[in-house]
């Protein structure tokens, strides 16, 4: 545009004639050409929003266009990658709608409900929902008759026969489940008890939200609930060892009676189990808390906090559904206490369940996370590919070697360590259990994450079973149904 002002300032258009007189078109040139820049602008504005923030500002709640969208269009359905419906609308011959859910509680907390408010996927993937790519000629005839037309379909990466296992597997327990694909971040399970049914979450809304109720069936516990990590944060305690001891780390000895004693503090390895000398390959595979806390003692409190971040603690995740962000707490400054607690995953540390997944897929990825996503792509109601999306990397949490390294010791976990109740012989896993403390006199929560094959690996597991006890009989129980449901195929 400023070129072409030049060239006309060249060409003498906008010179004043003798005499100081303005030629009589210049004040007509100026306003044609600001009107042509505003007009060039608002296409170039409107092809950045179609581009760019269409899907977003459509799909925003405060946005009032939401509800003529679905007075002109059927909410599409969701399916999984092998079209099995989880959410379908039904059309009654009055012409009635009724969202329904063919599994009830079995997706409730990741497919969500679209009744009061929206939630899960219902929420995530609104805008494709209630858009419609039906053929020109049934879409121009349907709006001619005063018809809706049928809304896009949402293939989901879920998988609907580990989705049972593990709800299966979790029974009437409270906890969540994690499963993704490592080297693709394709979300496989997300499950979360106790739940509900989103087909009858209107009726029983008001209960559902009561302050007398304490069950918490609304709250998606594998990406909003948060509990102390215990024995699964050493797999960062260990990376933060290998990194501040890179030559002398295989060196690392620990004679253990069952309790390590550091002044007026104590802390007991699980039941007081007395392990012996350990190494370091050995007391992460029997999870010595005392070898943990020694450990913890020499680290730097600063590069262990700065390795925290480094693996999203503190940090947004890249996640689109609604998650409770985790927390690492310790300062340089902290007291022996803490340093001990946090050393074996407790004190003030908490985490979601599927950042622990997320962690796990790391490692299983070479030290690459790659961002966890749930949508695989987008129909019409033909059928018809509309659109799709690939695999992103969100990034590196360290080093290939390092991964290496942890790989390595978690397979040990599994050969002989607190996780074989996952060995196999369909395949190798990897994987890190935990038993977490979270209040006096009440049993702990049990942990395990892991991924298999270790030498490739295509699943990665977090599991959280609350009250369960010890990860390795509770939690671990529950990653090999999912590991051989999924190998036995």
């Amino acid at each position: 545009m400023r070129k072409l002002w030049e060239k006309l300032k060249k060409e003498d258009h906008f010179s004043q004639p003798s005499g100081g007189r303005r030629h009589p078109n210049e004040s007509m040139l100026r306003l044609t050409y600001v009107v042509v820049a505003v007009f060039v602008g608002m296409i170039l504005y409107e092809g950045w929003f179609l581009a760019v923030r269409r899907e977003d500002t459509i799909n925003n709640s405060y946005n009032a266009r939401l509800d003529s969208f679905a007075e002109r269009v059927v909410r599409g359905r969701i399916v999984s990658g092998d079209g099995t419906v989880l959410a379908e609308t039904v059309v009654g011959e009055d012409g009635s709608e009724i969202r329904r859910y063919p599994f009830g509680p079995l997706f409730s907390h990741v497919v969500g409900y679209s009744s009061m408010g929206r939630t899960g996927l219902e929420d995530l993937a609104h805008f494709y929902l209630l858009s419609s790519h039906v053929n020109l000629i049934e879409h121009t005839l349907r709006e001619l008759m005063g018809e809706k037309n049928m809304g896009d379909t949402v293939v989901t990466t879920l998988d609907p026969v580990l989705q049972q296992t593990a709800y299966d597997a979790l029974g009437d327990r409270r906890g969540a489940v994690v499963v993704l694909e490592p080297d693709t971040g394709r979300v496989l399970v997300m499950v979360s008890k106790p739940g509900f049914d989103p087909n009858t979450v209107a009726g029983e809304w008001d209960s559902l939200v009561s302050a007398d109720n304490t069950s918490g069936q609304l709250l998606n516990r594998a990406a909003q609930g948060l509990y102390p990590p215990g024995s699964t944060f050493k797999t960062v305690m260990l990376l933060e060892y290998i990194r501040e001891h890179p030559e002398d780390y295989g060196d690392f000895r620990f004679d253990c009676d069952g309790c390590y004693e550091d002044g007026e503090y104590a802390i007991r390895c699980y039941h007081g189990n007395a392990h012996g000398t350990q190494t370091l390959e050995e007391a992460f595979a029997n999870s010595c808390n005392g070898a943990f806390a020694y450990l913890g003692k020499q680290l730097d409190a600063g590069k262990l906090a700065a390795t925290a971040k480094e693996l999203l603690f503190n940090s947004d995740i890249p996640i689109s559904l609604p998650y409770s962000r985790s927390a690492y707490m310790m300062g340089e400054d902290a007291d022996l206490w803490e340093r001990l607690q946090t050393s074996i995953g407790q004190g003030r540390t908490q985490i979601s369940p599927l950042h622990n997944a997320l962690l796990a897929a790391a490692i299983a990825n070479g030290g690459t996370l790659m961002k966890p996503y749930f949508i695989d792509h987008i129909e019409n109601a033909g059928g018809d590919r509309i659109r799709g999306f690939l695999p992103s990397a969100y990034g590196s949490l360290m080093t290939a070697e390092e991964a290496a390294v942890l790989t390595g010791m978690m397979e040990k976990v599994v050969a002989g360590g607190t996780a074989s109740a996952v060995k196999s012989d369909l395949y190798t896993a990897a994987a890190k259990t935990g038993s977490a403390e979270f209040e006096a006199g009440r049993e702990t929560h049990a942990w395990m994450i892991g991924f298999a094959p270790a030498e490739n690996p295509r699943l990665a597991v977090s599991v959280i079973v609350e009250e369960g006890g010890s990860g390795g009989s509770a939690a671990a129980p529950i990653a090999r149904k999912i590991f051989d449901a999924y190998f036995s195929r």
